[in-house]
């Protein structure tokens, strides 16, 4: 629910009715029948919510965990029992500026605490609001910092609800719409209606976007940079460039954006099967960074293993924590080289209750993880409905696959005992990492979801000698 409040000029303009006494009493009706604000014509909104997260994996069996390395170090998921959680509090502030222009202000705080120090899993990392360089004390930062320009040109009125980090407004269905700012690129890129709003969805990552879209973010999932959007009538194109790290997975920004950055096209059509509404999207990304490649650890490796192995990198190399002296290491090889992917992305609504989707994502896998999972090829589909049916509408229930694989390149550097930013046994005997999510999400109050959620996950790390893992989460989340 938004906390608004309109100018004078626009509440002498609204006639609605007061509301009928059997109507159920908040404080958006409040406003909204007396006048205080035009919803459909907002000048600012204010939205919040509040999400807590928590997951246990019982123990389960593993041939090795972290060889070659002493106890404790390492990237291996920790065989025995673990519980980890995360607690997010965010206030979404949007205002109009001029006609057409709109800025939003969004701040957060967040504590967490993963399993295994968020090490173990490839795409299948069981909670999405997982964030690296966490800490369970609370965090303030401002994610979001943004501003927008709409530029109509012509086709059919289309409403746009008041949402966080949407005013509500009418706009063109024929538009461009410029963005410039701090956001994340999957803001606006890669979006799905029944997998993509995992506070009221799923619980892994596997199912917030692509799991090998390496797009270029810090380490809270956040960039600076600007993009485009091009409207027209079932259509749309968007194109972007974004800041990465400085470092793999780091939180500060390089904005260098001539020289390194994450480059993304998206095309999308929405199309209507039998009068049910879908979508088709298609996205390619290209990321310049200062990576290692997978090959290039390998072969410097085997040139000089006394000097050139994960023991020796030294404070002055960026590396993750490897005592491995006789396995290569990304360490050695830094320097600007190119990743590439495409996706597709697809939903399509069964009935008004029921929805399906699918994305699909081919990356090159020739170099390390720079920014979100270390899986290179990765699907994802299932099914979410709401519980109309069994007279509970405001309900959700859902259940996906998501699957992952690494490339021939990656699975021989960690066969060798190398490491990336997540992942790392110390050997490894190739698989497809896979992960299987059911939820139920209760509507208890009036914005307000308990949730229930079972996972399993296979071949944890792509690695066939570990697992099984079970893992039983619970979320609360509340929305004002």
């Amino acid at each position: 629910m938004a906390f608004l409040l309109a100018p004078a000029s626009v509440r002498a303009e609204v006639s609605e009715p007061a509301p009928r006494p059997d109507e159920q009493f908040d404080f958006m009706n409040l406003i909204t029948h007396h006048g205080l604000h035009d919803i459909k014509d907002e000048t600012w909104n204010a939205y919040g919510q509040f999400t807590y997260i928590t997951s246990f994996h019982p123990q389960f069996s593993a041939a090795y965990t972290n060889l070659g390395n002493p106890p404790g170090v390492g990237n291996s998921l920790v065989p025995n029992s673990e519980q980890s959680w995360t607690g997010t509090f965010t206030l979404f502030l949007g205002a109009r500026l001029w006609p057409g222009a709109q800025a939003f202000y969004v701040p957060e705080i967040i504590a967490e605490h993963a399993f295994s120090n968020l090490h173990g899993l490839g795409g299948a990392i069981q909670n999405f609001e997982l964030q690296k360089q966490g800490s369970s004390e609370p965090l303030f930062y401002r994610s979001r910092a943004y501003i927008q320009q709409t530029i109509d040109f012509g086709g059919a009125r289309v409403v746009q609800d008041s949402n966080p980090m949407q005013l509500g407004t009418a706009v063109d269905a024929r538009r461009v719409v410029l963005r410039a700012g701090n956001f994340s690129v999957i803001d606006f890129f890669d979006k799905n209606t029944f997998s993509g709003d995992l506070r009221q969805q799923f619980f892994n990552m596997a199912f917030l976007t692509y799991a090998a879209y390496d797009f270029v973010a810090d380490a809270r999932g956040y960039s600076v940079g600007g993009m485009a959007e091009v409207y027209y009538d079932d259509w749309a194109f968007r194109i972007g460039r974004f800041a990465p790290p400085q470092v793999p997975n780091g939180l500060a920004l390089t904005l260098e954006l001539g020289k390194f950055y994450g480059d993304q096209i998206e095309i999308e059509h929405d199309h209507r099967i039998f009068g049910r509404a879908g979508a088709v999207r298609v996205l390619a990304f290209h990321n310049r960074e200062k990576m290692g490649r997978f090959r290039d650890a390998i072969a410097a490796f085997q040139a000089d293993p006394t000097m050139n192995n994960a023991a020796n990198c030294g404070s002055s190399r960026v590396n993750y924590g490897s005592q491995n002296a006789n396995a290569p290491d990304l360490c050695f090889v830094r320097w600007p080289n190119d990743k590439v992917g495409i996706g597709v992305n697809i939903e399509q609504r069964i009935t008004d209750d029921i929805g399906v989707f699918f994305r699909g994502m081919y990356a090159d896998g020739q170099t390390e993880v720079y920014a979100f999972t270390s899986t290179d090829r990765s699907i994802s589909l299932g099914a979410s409905a709401h519980g109309s049916a069994w007279r509970r509408p405001s309900d959700v229930a859902g259940i996906g696959a998501g699957l992952g694989w690494i490339s021939q390149a990656h699975a021989d550097y960690l066969r060798m005992g190398g490491i990336d930013g997540f992942i790392g046994d110390g050997t490894i005997r190739q698989a497809m990492e896979s992960v299987v999510d059911a939820f139920y999400s209760v509507n208890v109050a009036n914005a307000v979801w308990l949730s229930v959620d079972y996972q399993h996950i296979t071949n944890p790390a792509f690695n066939a000698d570990r697992g099984p893992v079970d893992v039983f989460g619970a979320r609360v989340h509340a929305e004002f």
